[in-house]
């Protein structure tokens, strides 16, 4: 793995926690793959592109504040698949209006495009429990 594939692929995870915080729908929609799957960090339901990006666009779901810490995440490139390991800290709102903060360790997975372009196809966050 180059060091441009560490470097690229962390951008694209901040980008994607950025986006989380700021409903930025515009960067999501480019960031994620069109057979994008999400397995919650709460309580492990999954949701598809389309659930994520309608929860996000009705306001419904909000994450107020996504901390990672890239130094140390675990990036590995297996020919057109990157995989990033890493940790965050988070608050965001359910549709029903708990909120919820957790540390949590997640995995994201990124898959080249024929443009040669990351996309992300899957992410899986797990709490840290004390």
């Amino acid at each position: 793995m180059s060091s441009f594939d560490r470097v690229t692929l962390l951008k694209h995870d901040q980008s994607f926690f950025d986006a989380l915080v700021a409903s930025d729908l515009a960067v999501l929609e480019e960031l994620l793959a069109d057979d994008f799957v999400l397995v919650g960090v709460e309580d492990g339901a999954v949701a598809d592109r389309g659930i994520l990006l309608d929860l996000m666009a009705s306001g419904s779901l909000r994450f107020p504040r996504i901390h990672s810490f890239p130094d140390e995440a675990i990036v590995r490139v297996i020919g057109t698949v990157g995989i990033v390991v890493g940790r965050t800290g988070m608050n965001f709102t359910n549709p029903d209006g708990t909120t919820f903060s957790a540390g949590s360790r997640y995995t994201h997975v990124y898959a080249a495009d024929a443009h040669d372009t990351w996309r992300l196809v899957s992410a899986q966050g797990t709490a840290i429990r004390a």
